[in-house]
């Protein structure tokens, strides 16, 4: 009988240590790809250009492979050498990997965002970052 316990509990240990192992599996983090835009306006006085720029990179959102979108303006935090606040306008996107980020590229939303868009800026950025 003793032998027979023994026999059952270490079948179930070692079913749980697989079960355990496969969820570590399932359960690893993505590796994100980071894109992050900066855009420096035509017009860097006007309050309304900004803004239609604001509204067309929300527009953005609609594209199915961006996980998350952020749009910002400079911040006005402490003034200091390695702060760059020459920019008027950011977008920072998230995406699972560089295959979501390639349909954004080619996407009709984004196309459109640049149809409508473009002329007011004069100069645009971009940083692209794979998490390691």
């Amino acid at each position: 009988m003793e032998r027979r316990k023994f026999i059952i509990t270490a079948a179930a240990l070692s079913a749980g240590t697989a079960t355990l192992g496969a969820c570590a599996t399932n359960n690893k983090e993505k590796k994100q790809l980071v894109h992050h835009v900066f855009f420096w306006l035509k017009n860097p006085s006007s309050i309304a250009d900004r803004d239609k720029l604001v509204e067309g990179v929300k527009t953005l959102k609609g594209i199915e492979t961006i996980r998350k979108l952020h749009v910002g303006v400079p911040a006005s935090t402490e003034e200091r050498d390695v702060v760059d606040t020459s920019w008027h306008v950011s977008e920072l996107m998230f995406f699972d990997d560089e295959a979501g980020q390639e349909v954004y590229q080619d996407h009709p939303i984004h196309q459109l965002f640049i149809e409508k868009y473009s002329h007011l800026w004069s100069k645009v950025v971009v940083y692209d970052a794979a998490e390691v």
